[in-house]
């Protein structure tokens, strides 16, 4: 039972890493990055985002959006 449950977690996470990309490439697009330079935009983004938000105050959306 508990390797089922580690496989059904497994999949979970891996459908949510799935999600959040297609996310977080929805936002860029619509930012205005081109799709050609896509893949260099979430590197970037992935990349930076914890500094660029290291002094923030505001928490959850907001934050991204500050």
């Amino acid at each position: 039972m508990n390797q089922n449950n580690n496989k059904t977690l497994k999949n979970e996470l891996e459908d949510l890493q799935y999600e959040l990309s297609i996310v977080l490439e929805a936002m860029l697009l619509y930012a205005g990055v081109k799709r050609d330079k896509l893949e260099n935009a979430i590197e970037a983004y992935i990349d930076n985002i914890d500094n660029v938000l290291e002094n923030s105050n505001k928490e959850g959306v907001d934050e991204i959006l500050e």
